[in-house]
């Protein structure tokens, strides 16, 4: 079956620079036949030069007739010899008549013969009556074309056809196969490519690459269902525990220090189950993001979070990010150190974009550690790890980052240490501690 594509596009592509080279062929030779006429006529002038010349002398002593019988040359007597309607011979006698006029004066007519053999009349000047000599012109051949014409066209009908082929069927696959490729990771996953179409090495690629998406998703799903199930099963155990503690009569302090667990493994069984759920598929919707990050900060008072939010109205995914928003500020208030600033702004002046920024005054994260704080279940180190913090917290902003089409980035300015999120319709940028 592979053996048969590859003949069959070989076929194709070897009529498509045949159909090339005999056009490119063809356009040479209109555009070349100027120039080769004006060539052949240029060696016929001297020629035709000698026998008007010779003929003029001779007939100061002979008549016309004489002179034919003599020399061989063909004259005709007469003030009208026979005309033909020809526009290539005209066109080849009004340049034959250019280069005898160079040399003569005045100037003889050039006429196209009516003739059996093919040529023009030449006006010769005799004493007592008009004479005409007949200057034959071999007529123009277009078929078979010049042998250089021929491989010219040919080279460049192949040419043309080797283009062809490696942009549809090499360039235009790996373009496409690149674009796959790019979308690998963001957002839900990577549309499956066509496997028809390509050399053979080009189809291998893109089966490989559909195996890789379909294993990729199937990655995607087991570990889905997996912290989704776990998250899922902790829930109901978490709920009886708070029960007991509630009726065991503990003392106070040991049964504030059982709820502070207990609240910590319910903060971490809720982000597993926002990070297995991840908000893909989200519709967005036009929200007031003033008013949006406004709720998310209303938890905190003025002294520890200051606002400064621009009325804007945009088409985001707001529970998902109004998540990373909650993120970011919850891991500013425990890494980080007051007084922090929220601040909201469109991204462009007369774009869709929009650019939230968060400040605070903490020491941040390293640049060298900063892919690391960015991976799944990744803690810097204990001291960071606070209660009932999985190290999903970035995690989950950075995958809602790709779902407007964008990504965290490390920032550092005078305000302190900040993490931008930012994307391509909906370009946020927030700046946090680190964490």
């Amino acid at each position: 079956m592979a053996s048969l594509a590859a003949a069959r596009a070989a076929l194709r592509y070897g009529l498509v620079g045949l159909g090339l080279a005999l056009l490119s062929t063809a356009q040479l030779q209109l555009l070349l036949a100027d120039r080769l006429q004006r060539d052949r006529i240029a060696q016929l002038g001297p020629e035709v030069l000698f026998q008007v010349r010779l003929g003029e002398l001779a007939l100061d002593r002979l008549p016309p007739a004489t002179l034919a019988r003599l020399s061989g040359l063909p004259l005709r007597v007469g003030a009208a010899p026979p005309v033909r309607r020809d526009r290539v011979l005209a066109r080849q006698a009004a340049l034959l008549r250019q280069e005898l006029c160079r040399a003569l004066q005045p100037c003889p007519d050039v006429l196209p013969a009516n003739t059996d053999q093919r040529g023009v009349w030449v006006e010769l000047l005799a004493p007592l009556e008009p004479v005409w000599l007949l200057a034959p012109i071999p007529p123009v051949r277009p078929l078979p074309p010049d042998p250089w014409l021929l491989l010219a066209g040919a080279g460049l009908g192949g040419s043309v056809a080797l283009l062809l082929f490696f942009w549809l069927e090499v360039q235009r696959p790996l373009r496409q196969l690149q674009a796959g490729l790019a979308g690998v990771g963001a957002g839900p996953g990577p549309l499956s490519l066509p496997v028809q179409g390509g050399t053979s090495a080009v189809r291998q690629l893109r089966r490989r690459f559909n195996a890789m998406v379909e294993r990729l998703a199937s990655a995607e799903q087991e570990r889905a269902v997996m912290l989704a199930g776990i998250a899922h099963d902790l829930k109901s155990p978490l709920t009886r525990l708070r029960l007991r503690l509630s009726l065991a009569g503990l003392a106070e302090a040991d049964l504030q220090q059982a709820e502070a667990d207990l609240a910590s493994l319910e903060r971490i069984t809720s982000q597993f189950l926002l990070f297995a759920g991840g908000g893909d598929h989200e519709p967005p919707v036009a929200v007031p993001l003033d008013q949006l990050l406004a709720e998310q900060a209303a938890a905190l008072d003025e002294r520890t979070l200051s606002l400064s939010l621009e009325p804007l109205e945009r088409r985001v995914q707001p529970v998902a990010l109004a998540r990373a928003v909650a993120n970011l500020i919850d891991n500013a208030c425990q890494y980080g150190a007051p007084p922090l600033r929220l601040e909201l702004c469109a991204a462009e002046p007369e774009g869709e974009g929009f650019r939230i920024t968060l400040w605070d005054r903490g020491e941040g994260i390293p640049e060298a550690r900063w892919h690391q704080a960015l991976m799944p279940f990744q803690r810097l180190d204990a001291a960071r790890g606070g209660r009932g913090h999985s190290g999903l917290g970035l995690a989950i902003a950075a995958r809602v980052a790709r779902a407007h089409g964008g990504g965290l980035e490390r920032l550092e300015g005078p305000r302190g240490f900040g993490i931008a999120l930012w994307g391509r319709s909906c370009r946020i940028r927030s700046q946090v501690d680190g964490s």
